[in-house]
């Protein structure tokens, strides 16, 4: 169905009108929340067993990397041919069968570990794979919260979206890390399930998701290259994306820290779970505080204070080995990092029209967190050269470099250039409408 068929079919009342259901009420909205919520809870559960499961094995942590760096690539090779992708595929379909792919993937997992048959190379391409369907998944949901709630509840929605990233994170890590210390398969199950409610949860939206018609639809380069040329006339957001990069290969290379300190002082796989659990508190608290901090402060402002607040925290966990305070230190951090994400996503979705939504969405992905990879695989040989201390002063330098250039930008003034040269979203599909009808 195209965007044009979407934007003039009959009106919804949940979605439509002066009255528009809550949130809470919307039922399409709540089946494709709790899908990804429960898909992103699998991956979660999965990502923190990975590494744990190589560093337990080896007691290194470069080879803890290796599954961080899999997990990660997808991030930098599979972006942007996915957005072209989401954008031309029907969505429902495509979140289908990435859940589908995710639950043959981790089950390969645990008959392999349950059978003793652990290889770094299967781990490795297990890693891959599920990143990568991981991210078609995220860029086809994103695309469409916006066909199951109204304009005036996109930023609750995704508020609410954010939340839900962050208490997977909440959840998922500290069961992924309680059940390996149970049995080293176990994780990998609860990822498997978790996935499978993910897809029976997308069965259920009755909502139609735009996708392009089939007449429209032209090679897959030319298609990439229009998202990005939408993004680089767009000034302002590619230089928040590059700060925003930035500062998450420097999150990705401090990921292993705690896992790492754990191990040099002899306690439980168990306790990983905990300062997430902790982390994460703070990060969904951040996502909900995120569209009060938009209106109070501006998307300039936050993020010019994350990169200062991060700059001064990050150095801070050289100072301590206690797994309530680095999870205090991480969750503060996660607190400013979930409204920057808020208030950044609420822009992105309102100004990019909804044919371009997968294609722009994978190439601020692309930049924001493609280099995430190397992060991981710098991160643990850090840490084995340099310990977890110096590790955390190094990066934290790094952090004040990303806060002082944001400060020293001019973001005010290339935001509202932007503003006043932007086109309504609505005139913007109406175009897009026109060209490919």
């Amino acid at each position: 169905m195209s965007v044009t068929d979407d934007r003039t079919a009959p009106a919804d009342p949940r979605t439509k009108g002066p009255d528009p259901v809550p949130l809470r009420r919307n039922r399409d909205y709540l089946m494709l929340w709790s899908g990804a919520g429960l898909t992103l809870l699998g991956s979660r559960a999965t990502s923190v067993a990975y590494p744990l499961l190589l560093i337990w094995s080896t007691g290194s942590a470069a080879a803890g990397a290796v599954a961080g760096f899999a997990a990660q690539l997808p991030q930098l090779l599979v972006q942007l041919p996915a957005g072209a992708l989401v954008d031309r595929w029907n969505r429902r379909r495509t979140m289908l069968v990435c859940s589908a792919g995710c639950v043959l993937s981790t089950a390969s997992v645990v008959a392999a570990v349950a059978a003793g048959e652990v290889h770094l190379a299967h781990l490795a391409a297990a890693s891959f794979a599920e990143g990568s369907l991981m991210v078609c998944y995220r860029l086809a949901e994103r695309a469409c919260v916006r066909h199951v709630v109204p304009a005036a509840q996109l930023t609750a929605a995704l508020s609410g979206n954010e939340a839900r990233g962050r208490a997977a994170g909440l959840l998922g890590q500290p069961l992924g890390s309680a059940a390996f210390a149970a049995a080293r398969w176990s994780p990998f199950l609860l990822g498997s399930v978790a996935h499978l409610l993910s897809l029976l949860a997308v069965l259920c939206v009755r909502t139609p998701f735009g996708a392009r018609p089939r007449a429209a639809r032209r090679r897959l380069g030319p298609e990439i290259a229009e998202g990005l040329r939408w993004l680089w006339r767009r000034r302002f957001l590619r230089r928040i994306t590059l700060l925003i990069s930035g500062s998450n290969v420097i999150f990705q290379a401090l990921a292993l820290l705690p896992a790492f300190v754990l191990y040099e002082d002899g306690l439980s796989p168990a306790t990983v779970g905990v300062i997430a659990a902790i982390s994460g508190a703070g990060g969904a608290t951040g996502a909900l505080c995120g569209g009060w901090g938009m209106r109070r402060f501006g998307l300039v402002a936050l993020v010019r204070g994350a990169l200062l607040v991060w700059a001064l925290l990050v150095p801070a966990l050289a100072l301590t080995r206690s797994p309530l305070l680095l999870g205090a230190l991480l969750a503060a951090m996660s607190l400013v990092g979930g409204a920057v994400s808020v208030a950044g996503g609420v822009h992105q979705v309102r100004t990019t029209p909804d044919s371009l939504q997968g294609r722009v969405n994978s190439a601020l992905q692309l930049t924001g967190s493609g280099a995430n990879a190397l992060g991981a695989l710098a991160g643990g040989v850090l840490l084995d050269s340099l310990g977890a201390g110096r590790t955390a002063v190094l990066l934290g330098a790094a952090m004040g470099a990303l806060a002082l250039v944001a400060v020293a930008s001019a973001l005010t003034r290339l935001l509202a250039d932007e503003e006043q040269q932007q086109e309504p979203v609505e005139e913007a599909e109406e175009a897009e409408g026109e060209r490919t009808s």
